[in-house]
């Protein structure tokens, strides 16, 4: 298998994402021993977001790297066990909320791949980039 980083290199539907991690210098923790959950937004949720964001924060390491870890999670944490939880608390240090009552959503992003398996931990595709309050 591939860590999470090459994983979502692999996937062709994380460009912006993997573009947004080199930027933000986090290749190196991604690639890492790990284990990590992460809640990785596709393309299409980068397009969703208004138009220059991504490029301002390319330009904004510090705020780049703070949105970037609130979609990481310590540990493996698998579909099974993400809907018996109502939260969790990001590498960020910020909480998302989890509510499985109908599919799986992480705050405002609604899971759409659980368990995409990488040696280093586990991938959720989300369909919303997650901002941190």
């Amino acid at each position: 298998m591939a860590d999470i980083v090459d994983t979502a290199v692999n996937a062709g539907s994380f460009n912006t994402l993997v573009a947004a991690v080199k930027a933000a210098g986090l290749v190196d923790t991604l690639k890492g021993e790990g284990p990590f959950t992460v809640f990785a937004p596709t393309d299409e949720a980068f397009a969703k977001l208004p138009e220059g964001t991504v490029d301002s924060l390319l330009k904004d390491i510090p705020q780049l790297t703070k949105i970037l870890t609130y979609h990481v999670v310590s540990g493996k944490v698998l579909a099974a066990d993400v809907v018996k939880l109502k939260s969790a608390t990001t590498v960020e240090g910020s909480d998302v909320k989890i509510d499985a009552s109908n599919g799986v959503k992480i705050n405002d992003a609604t899971v759409a791949t659980p368990d995409v398996a990488a040696d280093n931990g586990v991938i959720h595709v989300i369909d919303t980039v997650l901002i941190p309050a």
